[in-house]
């Protein structure tokens, strides 16, 4: 019985890890959209370590605030009741 719970534990993990990739992937696409739009047709690699830069900026910003968001929500859940 625990086994099923497992497979069905790790199958949730990848399905949610899966969408997650068309999202970001997506969400790619709309950002080189934008750059396009912004900068015009630059193919060179200049142009492409720009973007790179950029969205990893972008990519490592979001990653700390939602981890501070994350910690800040476990210490609220926290129970301070005394029963320890």
């Amino acid at each position: 019985m625990s086994f099923s719970i497992d497979v069905i534990d790790k199958l949730s993990d990848l399905i949610t890890a899966a969408f997650a990739l068309v999202a970001a992937l997506a969400w790619n696409t709309a950002i080189q959209a934008i750059f396009t739009e912004i900068f015009g047709e630059q193919s060179s690699i200049p142009a492409m370590l720009g973007y790179a830069i950029t969205v990893t900026i972008i990519a490592v910003a979001c990653a700390m605030w939602i981890g501070l968001a994350a910690k800040r929500a476990k210490g609220r859940t926290t129970c301070s009741c005394g029963n320890e």
